[in-house]
């Protein structure tokens, strides 16, 4: 079990991994779960979420940028 600073809290109940989340107003996120045993993670998921989305566009526009000047050359 990871905290929402990255702190780690030690193995748990689920049912308490999830009253932490809750109490926090935050989600309970499974991280790893081929892991024994798995490893959870609180975080807030839409703003997780959000920060992939714009790493994502950032990327590509990079790499369009990158082909396009490419071609000119």
């Amino acid at each position: 079990m990871i905290d929402a600073d990255g702190a780690q809290l030690g193995v748990m109940l689920t049912s308490d991994a999830l009253r932490i989340a809750q109490q926090k107003e935050l989600d309970l996120v499974e991280v790893a779960a081929s892991a024994n045993p798995p490893v959870c993670r609180i975080m807030d998921y839409g703003k997780y979420r959000y920060a992939q989305k714009k790493k994502a566009q950032e990327s590509r526009k990079k790499s369009a940028a990158k082909q396009r000047r490419g071609l000119w050359w």
